[in-house]
């Protein structure tokens, strides 16, 4: 299996800077919460995702890839945060995070100033800590 999506040498804001407006806003004040959440160094990864750290993932059919450890995607429609979804603790801070939906592996928002900025940097940093041990 090739992995498809990989950090690039774009700068995140030259990426940001092809958003309109609120986008680009909400993705600057996103590398900041990250930011100041996990101490990492935000980085493009493929054309749209702004990750933070990367860790081994290895698959059912073992095959190993590289993978952000958490990160956003700041998309038209809704913004998508990553990494935020396993920790056990996460299920019961997402009920106060504010307006979202939430999958498996992912948690989508209209709007950034709905959510709750605290409850977001504790799921950050519980995100972050669930890849600790797999981090390179």
């Amino acid at each position: 299996m090739t992995q498809k999506t990989l950090p690039t040498e774009v700068p995140v804001e030259e990426f940001l800077a092809t958003l309109d407006p609120r986008r680009a806003a909400e993705g600057t004040e996103l590398v900041r919460i990250y930011g100041a959440a996990t101490g990492a160094e935000p980085v493009m990864w493929g054309p749209s995702i702004v990750g933070f750290g990367t860790y081994e993932v290895t698959y059912a059919n073992g095959s190993v890839a590289t993978w952000l450890r958490t990160g956003f995607s700041p998309r038209k429609a809704k913004l998508s945060l990553y990494g935020l979804t396993e920790h056990p603790d996460s299920p019961a801070l997402l009920e106060r995070l504010g307006p979202h939906t939430a999958t498996v592996a992912c948690v989508y928002a209209t709007r950034l100033d709905a959510l709750d900025e605290g409850v977001l940097r504790e799921l950050i940093a519980l995100g972050w800590s669930m890849t600790a041990d797999r981090a390179v």
